[in-house]
């Protein structure tokens, strides 16, 4: 796995506790993988969406921090799709759209299998100089 991303997630003591896997990590791309636990579903019987947020959040992070530099999201917004369920296996994968300056843009698409469960887009900022 790329350095500064493996330096990063060695720490991340939030994706490890909710059982957050980080697949692959490319230049400006990266997957992870989070399966649905019972405590994770609201009073509705499915997946809270902050927990559909961090899987996609997690992706963005890794893809964005695989330059190098130390990268922190700056905004970012998610459209739910469909709704998951516990025991329901998510995988996010993100892409760069484009970085300009010191910020960068991500999509993250979380699916359960091949149905898309929510898009995300994330702005990124890199810290320092």
């Amino acid at each position: 796995m790329n350095e500064p991303v493996t330096r990063m997630l060695r720490d991340d003591v939030a994706s490890t506790a909710l059982g957050i896997e980080v697949l692959d990590v490319g230049p400006g791309t990266a997957r992870s993988r989070m399966t649905v636990r019972r405590d994770m579903v609201n009073g509705h019987g499915i997946a809270h969406g902050a927990f559909v947020f961090a899987v996609a959040d997690t992706a963005f992070a890794c893809a964005c921090n695989s330059h190098g530099p130390i990268t922190v999201a700056a905004a970012a917004e998610i459209t739910f799709v469909a709704p998951a369920y516990a025991d329901d296996v998510l995988e996010a994968h993100a892409v760069e759209r484009t970085r300009f300056g010191r910020s960068g843009i991500y999509d993250v698409t979380v699916r359960r299998g091949t149905d898309v469960i929510a898009e995300f887009r994330g702005t990124s900022r890199r810290v320092g100089s």
